[in-house]
């Protein structure tokens, strides 16, 4: 494994924090994106725990807290790095390739699960790529599934 423990538990829509939800309203207000909450089909947090090493935990944050909303047409991730403020980007499905990490090139150096996305942040002019870390538990499973299938379905 990389140098995260990694979990991830599904959530009800309504149970997301409210400042979360909070910051999600804000970055949609920002960027004029409408009704993108309509159609949620699944939400999940992700936690990943630095793994400490000897006496330290070495570089990177020590707890990611990530969010994610996956809606017919739409990716809302909402991530908070150790207790900072919550950061927000999202994503159209139908612009989006997925990976999953464990079939990766890279994973043979560094192992790690959950997914490698390509494409279009709302609020960039130029594509780009995250890592959407998930545990390898039933909750990380689902959604990676789900997600890869609302990509497939949104290109249709």
């Amino acid at each position: 494994m990389g140098d995260y423990n990694r979990s991830t538990t599904e959530i009800n829509f309504a149970n997301i924090s409210p400042d979360i939800l909070q910051a999600i309203h804000k970055y949609i207000e920002l960027h004029n994106l409408g009704d993108i909450l309509n159609g949620v089909t699944h939400c999940i947090v992700s936690t990943s725990e630095k793994i400490k090493k000897g006496l330290f935990s070495g570089p990177g944050p020590k707890l990611l807290v990530e969010t994610a909303i996956l809606t017919n047409r739409w990716l809302i991730l909402a991530d908070r790095v150790d207790q900072n403020a919550v950061f927000i980007k999202s994503m159209q499905l139908q612009d989006i390739v997925i990976e999953d990490y464990e079939k990766s090139l890279f994973y043979s150096k560094i192992p790690d699960t959950g997914l490698n996305i390509t494409g279009r942040f709302t609020d960039a002019s130029e594509q780009g790529m995250i890592f959407l870390p998930l545990g390898k538990d039933i909750a990380g499973d689902t959604f990676k599934e789900a997600l890869i299938h609302a990509a497939q379905e949104a290109k249709k």
